[in-house]
């Protein structure tokens, strides 16, 4: 799954969102001394890397990151090449090990969001950056390929879940277009939760099928909310 997150991120199918992720943590963490970005959930760390670098980038600042996952080889992919990155190997759910109001901006990317946790690590003038995919996104291959569709009610439930401790800055849909070969059609499989259920052989067969030799229209479509933690009475 890290790998073929690696593959999707080189083909530049998720750069909008990576683009994203940049401008808002940019926004948030700007005025900061030494921001401290952490990514719940994070994957193989490139919207982490995203955010610190733009940061630094931006405000000439010592912009550090920390990136939470389940998984070790997650963690290893996040830690690999700067020391501006730390990894640590947690459940979300049971608590993020960090300090209160340690973090200037948090980012939940397609990821578990376990808001009391982002309130309590947050600083009061820190901001919160959730992506989410909207009902369309991937939708030209969700059923040739067998995968999860997306709720209907997920970005109702979003709201709710920050209701309580975070006030919604922005939520703005981020839409694009790609033209994919079939190498990366099963990439995008295989990097997430539909993985699960079926084996890799079964991804690329069906991937071949769709695609051939040739290329696919795959649509990019996802929500990115950012939030505010509420003042704390």
């Amino acid at each position: 799954m890290v790998a073929a997150r690696a593959r999707v991120h080189d083909a530049g199918f998720f750069t909008p969102v990576l683009d994203a992720v940049a401008d808002r943590a940019c926004e948030f963490g700007a005025g900061a001394d030494k921001p401290v970005v952490l990514d719940a959930g994070a994957g193989g760390g490139h919207y982490l890397r995203a955010a610190v670098s733009a940061l630094a980038e931006s405000s000439a600042v010592e912009a550090r990151g920390i990136g939470i996952d389940l998984s070790k080889f997650c963690a290893r992919a996040i830690s690999r090449g700067t020391p501006r990155h730390a990894a640590i190997v947690a459940d979300i759910w049971r608590g993020l090990p960090i300090a209160d109001d340690a973090v200037t901006v948090a980012l939940s990317v397609f990821a578990p969001r376990n808001a009391a946790e982002f309130a309590r690590v947050l600083q009061p003038g820190g901001g919160l950056v959730v992506v989410s995919p909207a009902a369309d996104h991937l939708a030209e291959i969700i059923e040739p390929m067998q995968m999860l569709r997306v709720d209907s009610g997920k970005s109702e439930r979003l709201q709710a879940a920050f209701a309580d401790g975070f006030e919604v800055v922005d939520s703005s849909p981020i839409r694009s277009v790609t033209e994919l070969d079939a190498q990366t059609v099963g990439d995008l499989v295989a990097m997430g939760p539909s993985a699960f259920h079926a084996d890799d052989a079964d991804i690329r067969s069906r991937a071949e099928a769709l695609v051939g030799d040739g290329t696919v229209d795959v649509t990019l479509s996802v929500v990115v909310t950012t939030c505010r933690p509420t003042v704390r009475s």
